[in-house]
C-alpha cells in the first residue's frame, strides 16, 4: 500500500497533536493527584482536630436488669359489674322519663313516674279512716270513764259505783242481823226475852242475808258489764291499727308510682315513653354498674392450675390501645367447660373514666409467681424507626484508636413494654451498657462524645 506525501504529513500531525494532549492530560492528573494528597493530609488532621475538640454533649443513663415478673396471656371480655332489668311495682301510665339512654344515675334516681292520682285519693280515704277509729276509741273511754293514767278503772263508772254501794249497805245490814240473832238466842236460854222475839230476829237476818246476796250479785253485773265496755275499747283501738294499716298501703301505691335506680351506674336501654300503660311485668330501663366493670377472662385448660385470686392483671383493649388497666382476679370458675376446654376467671378492672365499655374484647396479662431477668433503659435512650417496628440506641464506649475518648455506637434492640420512664429490652443489650439520653439527633456510629 502506497501513501502519498500529503497522507503522511497528516498522520505524523494527528499523531503529533495527540501526544501533546496526552502529556497535558497526564500533567494534570498528576497535578491533581498532588492536590488531593495534599489536602487528603492537610484536610484530615483538620477534621481530627475538630472532632476532638467538638465532640458531641450528651447525658448518659445506664442499663440496668431486674427481675420481670411472669405473666399468662389470655383474652376475654368485658361485662357489667352488675346488671338491672328495672319494672315497676305496680301497674299504671307513664307520665314522665326524666333520664335518657346513656345518662349516668345515682342510686334512688327517678327513672320514671307513673299517674299516682287513684293512689292518693286512697290515702286521702284511709287517712279519714284512721281519724274515724281514734274517734272511737276516746268515745269508748269516755263512757267508761278511764282514770287519768288511761288505765281501766270499775269504780271510775257511776254504775258500778252505784252497785258497790248497795252491796256494802246490805253487807252490813247481814252482818248487824247476825250479831242480833245471835244475841236473842242467849237471851231465849236464860227466859229474858220471848221465842217470837227470838224468832222475829232470825226472819230478819235470813232477809238481810239474802239482800246482801242479791246486791252482791247486781255488783257482779253491773262489773262485768264495766269489763265489756272496757273490751269496746280494745276494739276499737285495733280499728285504729287497721287504718293505719290502709294509710300505709296507700302511701306504699304512691311511692311504687315512682321507678327509681336500684344503683348506680349507666342507663344503657329506656324502652318506654310517656303515655304507655305498663305493668310490674313490663321493663322500664336498664341500669349497668361499670366501675369496677368485669372481664371474663377464657383460660386454656393446661393452665387452670396457676390461676388464683388475688392474682394481679393487665387488661388492653383495642380502643386504648397504648393504655394498660389494671385489676385482680376476684373470682374463678370451680369446673372447666367440657366443650372449649378453658377455665373462665373473672377479674375485676378500675373504670374510672367509663372508658371500658360491656361487650368489649380484651386481651389481658395475669401475673404469674416468679419471674425472669429482663433488660430495662431509660426512655430517653430509645430512637423509634417510624417506618419500621426496630428501634436503635447509642452505647457510649472507649475510642480504640484515641486514649481517654468515648464513641457512641449504634445497636439496633427489640422493644418491649414500658413501665413509667423505663422500656424493657428484649434483644440487643446486655444489661451494663452506658447509653446516650440527649443529642440523640446529632450522633451518628462512631461520633465522639462528651458527657455532660
Amino acid at each position: 500500500m502506497k501513501i502519498s506525501l500529503h497522507q503522511f504529513k497528516s498522520r505524523r500531525l494527528t499523531t503529533l497533536t495527540m501526544l501533546i494532549v496526552f502529556t497535558v492530560v497526564a500533567a494534570g492528573c498528576g497535578s491533581d493527584k498532588k492536590k488531593v494528597a495534599d489536602e487528603s493530609r492537610g484536610g484530615g488532621a483538620g477534621t481530627a482536630e475538630a472532632a476532638e475538640v467538638r465532640p458531641v454533649a450528651v447525658s448518659v443513663g445506664m442499663a440496668e436488669v431486674r427481675q420481670v415478673a411472669s405473666f399468662l396471656e389470655v383474652t376475654g371480655s368485658l361485662a357489667a359489674q352488675e346488671e338491672s332489668s328495672v319494672a315497676p311495682e305496680t301497674s299504671g301510665q307513664i307520665i314522665a322519663t326524666p333520664v335518657d339512654v346513656g345518662a349516668f344515675v345515682s342510686r334512688g334516681t327517678v327513672l320514671a313516674r307513673l299517674d299516682d292520682r287513684d293512689a292518693r285519693l286512697r290515702l286521702q280515704q284511709a287517712q279519714a279512716g284512721v281519724g274515724q277509729a281514734v274517734a272511737g276509741v276516746r268515745q269508748a273511754e269516755a263512757r267508761l270513764g278511764l282514770g287519768q293514767n288511761g288505765r281501766f278503772d270499775a269504780t271510775a263508772i257511776p254504775e258500778v259505783r252505784a252497785a258497790l254501794a248497795a252491796r256494802e249497805s246490805a253487807d252490813a245490814a247481814a252482818r248487824l242481823a247476825e250479831v242480833n240473832l245471835r244475841r236473842y238466842a242467849s237471851l231465849v236460854e236464860t227466859g229474858d226475852v220471848a221465842r217470837s222475839v227470838y224468832d222475829q230476829a232470825r226472819t230478819q237476818a235470813e232477809t238481810a242475808r239474802a239482800a246482801a246476796s242479791s246486791a252482791r250479785q247486781q255488783y257482779e253485773a253491773s262489773l262485768n258489764a264495766a269489763r265489756g265496755g272496757n273490751q269496746g275499747i280494745r276494739t276499737a283501738e285495733a280499728a285504729v291499727e287497721s287504718a293505719r294499716a290502709q294509710v300505709a298501703i296507700a302511701q306504699k301505691a304512691i311511692d311504687d308510682a315512682v321507678v327509681r335506680a336500684p344503683f348506680g351506674g349507666y342507663v344503657s336501654e329506656r324502652p318506654v315513653a310517656v303515655g304507655e300503660y305498663v305493668t310490674p311485668a313490663s321493663r322500664i330501663a336498664i341500669v349497668l354498674r361499670t366501675n369496677p366493670i368485669k372481664l371474663l377472662l377464657q383460660v386454656p385448660e393446661a393452665e387452670a392450675g396457676n390461676i388464683g385470686q388475688g392474682r394481679q392483671v393487665s387488661a388492653r383493649v383495642s380502643s386504648y390501645a397504648d393504655q394498660q388497666f389494671s385489676g385482680t382476679v376476684v373470682a374463678v370458675n370451680p369446673a372447666i367447660d367440657p366443650t372449649s376446654r378453658v377455665l373462665t376467671v373473672e377479674a375485676a378492672l378500675e373504670n374510672n373514666q367509663n372508658r371500658l365499655r360491656p361487650g368489649m374484647f380484651a386481651t389481658a396479662r395475669v401475673q404469674q409467681p416468679g419471674g425472669v431477668q429482663g433488660v430495662y433503659i431509660p426512655r430517653a435512650a430509645l430512637l423509634d424507626n417510624p417506618n419500621t417496628n426496630s428501634a436503635s440506641v447509642y452505647a457510649i464506649e472507649r475510642d480504640p484508636t484515641n486514649e481517654g475518648a468515648e464513641v457512641a455506637r449504634l445497636k439496633v434492640v427489640q422493644r418491649g413494654d414500658e413501665e413509667g420512664d423505663m422500656v424493657r429490652i428484649l434483644s440487643g443489650l446486655q444489661g451494663n451498657e452506658t447509653l446516650a439520653t440527649s443529642n440523640l439527633a446529632e450522633l451518628f456510629d462512631g461520633s465522639q462524645v462528651r458527657r455532660q
